[in-house]
């Protein structure tokens, strides 16, 4: 695993974003597989200036995201279908028809989800992959458990996670208790993948993450040591705390 460490959570994003519009400019039309939350925002701004000040071009790409909360309307304001759009996909050339964002609202959530991983693999797979980390260690909504599911499917959100996303709804009875996600070999499978973290509040998963290599499943992220091509990318916060 490569680690970058940059002066703050800006910086980090533009070397993210710089990742990614290297693969995009050596395959226009390849497959990028996004994430939510605040820690890819920078990315995403920067990625947004160069498709504006620098003619990058994303008419070509097709997008895969990792996860959505259940029981969630694509238009409420703390949806990831509603984050997307706000944060990237209004900014720049992207062919809507080439989106896919898991739908936390079908009417079969594990039909959905599996033919949500024979999508990606009819698309040829996924070129690069963009992950957070939760403080917790999970990636997309994998939570630390004793088990841990491999394709896409629908999850029952840790308590950690649920405290966390609290602050964004007006009530606690708002809060999502579940989500549909990638599963790990589904993001595994991503030919590379670029993960972040920033904040003081990323340091203690951080920490153990770039200390020492290990893997345990009660740290989902710690499994991305077995991937061949994987980038870390953390501000001093996260890093230093």
């Amino acid at each position: 695993m490569k680690i970058i460490i940059t002066k703050n959570a800006q910086e980090m994003g533009k070397e993210g974003a710089k990742i990614f519009a290297e693969q995009i400019r050596s395959k226009p039309d390849s497959v990028l597989g996004l994430a939510t939350g605040s820690t890819p925002i920078p990315c995403y701004q920067e990625l947004a200036r160069m498709h504006k000040e620098e003619n990058l071009d994303f008419s070509k790409i097709t997008t895969f995201n990792l996860d959505e909360y259940i029981g969630i309307s694509e238009s409420d304001a703390n949806s990831y279908h509603y984050f997307m759009n706000n944060e990237l996909f209004q900014h720049i050339n992207v062919d809507l028809k080439n989106i896919h964002i898991p739908d936390g609202n079908a009417e079969d959530i594990d039909l959905f989800a599996k033919q949500y991983d024979e999508w990606i693999q009819f698309a040829g797979g996924i070129d690069i992959q963009l992950l957070g980390i939760g403080e917790n260690g999970h990636i997309g909504f994998n939570e630390p458990a004793e088990e841990l599911m491999t394709g896409t499917g629908r999850v029952q959100l840790a308590q950690s996670t649920i405290n966390a996303n609290a602050r964004f709804f007006d009530i606690d009875e708002e809060v999502p208790k579940e989500a549909i996600t990638m599963g790990m070999k589904t993001i595994m499978d991503a030919k590379k993948i670029v993960i972040m973290a920033s904040g003081v509040k990323k340091h203690d998963v951080v920490k153990r993450l770039a200390g020492k290599e290990f893997l345990s499943t009660k740290m989902p992220v710690s499994l991305l040591f077995l991937h061949s091509d994987c980038t870390l990318i953390v501000d001093e916060a996260a890093y230093n705390g």
